[in-house]
C-alpha cells in the first residue's frame, strides 16, 4: 500500500495534520486541500487511491465532494468525517457512495483500519473497469468522430456524467462541438426519452432571455399580450443546455443560480413557484475563472456549474484526427450533393495539414462543404479549399497579409504564442528546479495554483519525468 495517494479534505488545518501525520505512519502518500472547490480541482488532474472528506464546510459540502468524486473517479472509495454524527447524514452519504463514515473525535486505529478496507474494495473494483472494456473497442462515440487521446478523454467523461444528475459545464473554444457533447450527456442519460431545449444566451436580449428561461405571466409587462411557459418549464424532466452562459447578466446570474439551489421557477409577474426537474448542462467558450475575478461572473453560480467541467480540446490538438475528419465530411458532403469524390489532391491535404483551424471542426466541415462544391473533377484541389492563409502566414513569414478579421485573429495569436513560449519554458523549469522538480510546490512558489501551472506544463509539452536528472 506504501504507493497509494490519499486526499484529505477539510477546512480545519488541525484536521488535515493530524490525518496527514497517522497516514503517512502507515505509508501513504498525502496530499491535503482545505476547500471542497480545490479539492475537485485536484481530481481533475490527479488520480487519487482514496479520498477522506469532512461532510460540514464551507462553500461546498462534503456531500456535493463526494457526489462529484463518484462521477469524475468512480473506482475511488470516499470516507466521510463529520462532527455532526447522525444516523440521517450516515444513511445519506452511504446512499451516495462514500464507502464509511466516521464521527469526530476519532481514534487513530479507527481511521487506519477504515482506510485498510476501502482500499481492499478499491483493488475488487479495480479488477473489471466498465471503461477501459468500453473504450478500448470504438474509435468515436455518439455523434463524434476521433479516436485521439484527447477526445478518448471527452468520451470517457461524458459515459461517467451521462448517468448521473449532476450539473455539466462545458468548455472549448467556438467550434469544437459543445452542444453535440451536451446532446451526447442527454442521450446516455435516464432522460433520453423526455426534452433536449437548447438555448443560444447571445441570441436574445436580457428581458427577453428572463422571460425565454423563466417565463411570464399574462400583462406582467408591455407586449405580454398571453402567459408562457419557460424553457425550464418546457425541458421538465429533461435537459436544458445553456450556450455561451458567459453572456447573461448578473440579475440573471443570481435568478439561475436559485433555480439550481431551489429546484423551481417563478414566473415573470407571478408569485407562485413552480417546481422543476432538470438536469442544466451548460457552455461557454470564455475562461469563467477570469469573469468572476474581473467581478462580472458570480463566484457562487460558477462552484455550482463547475461541479463536473468537460473541456473540449482545439482541432489542432486532436492529433490523428484530422484525416478522419475529413474522410467523413467528404462522404457525408459528396452523398447529400450527389457527387463522386474520391478525396484530395496532396497539395490540398498538405494545405489543410498545416492550418491552424481558429475555427476548429465547425470551420473543416465548412471548408470540405465549400469544396465538395466547387470540385470540377473527382478530386478536390488546393484552389477548391479558398484558404487565403498560406503555409507562411502558419511559421508568421512577413509577407502575409491577413484578408478579414478571423485571419488577423490567428495570425496575431501565432506570433505571441512564439513570443511568450520561450519566456513560459524558462519560467517553468527555473521554478521546478528549484523545488526539486515538486510540482505542488513549484506552484503554490510562483503563485500558481497547481491545474493552471500543469496546464501550462502540458501547453508547453513538458514532461517533469523527462526533464528531471537521472
Amino acid at each position: 500500500m506504501e504507493n497509494i495517494d490519499v486526499l484529505v479534505v477539510d477546512d480545519e488545518a488541525v484536521i488535515r495534520e493530524g490525518l496527514r501525520r497517522i497516514l503517512e505512519k502507515e505509508g501513504y502518500h498525502v496530499e491535503t486541500s482545505a476547500s471542497g472547490q480545490i479539492a475537485l480541482e485536484r481530481l481533475q488532474d490527479e488520480n487519487y487511491g482514496l479520498v477522506i472528506t469532512d461532510l460540514k464546510m464551507p462553500g461546498m459540502s462534503g456531500m456535493e465532494v463526494l457526489k462529484a468524486i463518484k462521477i469524475l473517479q468512480p473506482e475511488v472509495p470516499v470516507i466521510i468525517i463529520t462532527g455532526f454524527s447522525t444516523v440521517d447524514t450516515a444513511v445519506e452519504a452511504m446512499k451516495n457512495g462514500a464507502f464509511d463514515y466516521i464521527a469526530k473525535p476519532f481514534t487513530p486505529d479507527q481511521i487506519t483500519e477504515k482506510v485498510r478496507k476501502a482500499l481492499e474494495q478499491r483493488a475488487v473494483l479495480l479488477e473489471n473497469i466498465f471503461l477501459k472494456k468500453e473504450l478500448g473497442e470504438h474509435h468515436g462515440f455518439d455523434t463524434f468522430v476521433g479516436e485521439s487521446k484527447e477526445m478518448q478523454k471527452v468520451y470517457r467523461r461524458i459515459i461517467q456524467v451521462a448517468p448521473t444528475d449532476s450539473t455539466v459545464l462545458i468548455t472549448g473554444e467556438s467550434g469544437t462541438g459543445k452542444e453535440l457533447v451536451a446532446r451526447a450527456v442527454h442521450n446516455n442519460s435516464h432522460r433520453r426519452d423526455n426534452p433536449f431545449v437548447a438555448v443560444d444566451c447571445t441570441s436574445l436580449a436580457e428581458n427577453l432571455l428572463e422571460s425565454e428561461l423563466f417565463g411570464h405571466v399574462k400583462g406582467s409587462f408591455t407586449g405580454a399580450i398571453q402567459t408562457k411557459t419557460g424553457l425550464f418549464k418546457v425541458a421538465d424532466g429533461g435537459t436544458l443546455f445553456l450556450d455561451e452562459i458567459s453572456n447573461i447578466s448578473l440579475t440573471t446570474q443570481a435568478k439561475l443560480l436559485r433555480v439550481l439551489q431551489e429546484r423551481e421557477i417563478t414566473p415573470i409577474g407571478s408569485t407562485q413557484p413552480i417546481p422543476i426537474d432538470i438536469r442544466l448542462v451548460a457552455a461557454t467558450n470564455k475562461n469563467l475563472r477570469t469573469l468572476v475575478s474581473q467581478g462580472t461572473f458570480r463566484e457562487d453560480l460558477f462552484f455550482r456549474l463547475n461541479i463536473i467541467p468537460l473541456d473540449l480540446p482545439p482541432l489542432r490538438e486532436r492529433t490523428g484526427d484530422l484525416h478522419l475528419l475529413i474522410g467523413h465530411f467528404l462522404s457525408t458532403f459528396s452523398e447529400e450533393m450527389g457527387r463522386d469524390i474520391r478525396g484530395l489532391a496532396p497539395d490540398a491535404l498538405a494545405l489543410l495539414e498545416g492550418y491552424a483551424f481558429p475555427g476548429n471542426v465547425r470551420e473543416l466541415e465548412n471548408i470540405i462543404e465549400r469544396a465538395v462544391v466547387l470540385a470540377e473533377g473527382d478530386l478536390i484541389q488546393k484552389e477548391d479549399l479558398e484558404l487565403r492563409v498560406a503555409t507562411d502566414a502558419q511559421a508568421g513569414g512577413g509577407g502575409y497579409v491577413p484578408q478579414n478579421v478571423e485571419e488577423l485573429k490567428e495570425t496575431k495569436r501565432q506570433i505571441r504564442e512564439r513570443a511568450v513560449e520561450p519566456i513560459e519554458k524558462a519560467f517553468v523549469l527555473q521554478a521546478l528546479k528549484r523545488n526539486n522538480w515538486n510540482i505542488t510546490r513549484a506552484a503554490e512558489e510562483t503563485g500558481m495554483l497547481r491545474p493552471n501551472f500543469q496546464a501550462l506544463l502540458k501547453k508547453l509539452r513538458i514532461s517533469v519525468r523527462n526533464q528531471m536528472p537521472n
